[in-house]
């Protein structure tokens, strides 16, 4: 079983997500426990003040360091803790993997215009951030990672074999198209060679469109 740790100032945002699908149903067969921590109670003062102005002036709030270490005092985590930041590498599969292989992971959130450093430097093992964009917390990346990580562990899928067709299971290769019922829609057909039986030729045309769109995908980039 894998505890997945996330602090936030924001607990009410992973209620719903982390009770449905995959990862309410992992959580449910004991695969995984989520603990929500709110920062706002690693506070002393009666406003429960979690930000403030940034040291050499500028625009936006600094989220304060306080918060973050005593409430990794009273969780004493085992693995790393991840400081969700536009500063960090990109999330990528092999980080979903390397997590689900470990005991516990602790995600701390960010939110306003940026985390106190000591937090990075001090506390955090590592930082990840999910893409070159900006949203509007770590919340966000939080729970992509969560589901990332959460949907490998065994049991998660009924299916394994639907993981380990997906995109970048297995380095950086995009999964072919997938198509269902009906066979034409409104004109527009299934290739006719998934319609064949012919199981031969259809993992060929998988192998084929899987590394055409992963050629365009790197040109894109």
């Amino acid at each position: 079983m894998i505890r997945v740790n996330i602090l936030t100032i924001f607990p009410d945002f992973f209620a719903a997500p982390l009770g449905a699908s995959i990862p309410g149903r992992a959580r449910g067969a004991g695969l995984a426990d989520y603990r929500i921590v709110d920062l706002r109670d690693y506070t002393h003062d009666r406003h429960r003040t979690v930000d403030d102005e940034p040291y050499g002036g500028g625009a936006g709030m600094v989220m304060k360091p306080e918060p973050f270490f005593e409430a990794i005092d009273d969780l004493r985590p085992r693995g790393p803790i991840v400081l969700l930041s536009a500063r960090g590498p990109r999330f990528a599969h092999r980080d979903a993997v390397r997590f689900s292989l470990e005991p516990e992971v602790t995600l701390l959130c960010g939110h306003y215009k940026d985390v106190d450093q000591r937090v990075a430097d001090h506390l955090a093992t590592e930082e990840l951030s999910i893409g070159d964009f900006i949203v509007s917390g770590g919340e966000v990346g939080a729970l992509a990672i969560t589901d990332a990580v959460v949907r490998l562990l065994p049991g998660a899928l009924g299916d394994h074999e639907s993981a380990a067709s997906d995109s970048f299971y297995d380095g950086d290769e995009i999964s072919a198209p997938s198509y269902t019922r009906p066979a034409e829609y409104r004109g527009l057909r299934v290739p006719d060679v998934l319609r064949s039986g012919d199981h031969a030729r259809i993992e060929a045309w998988r192998r084929a469109e899987s590394g055409r769109l992963t050629e365009e995908r790197k040109a894109g980039e």
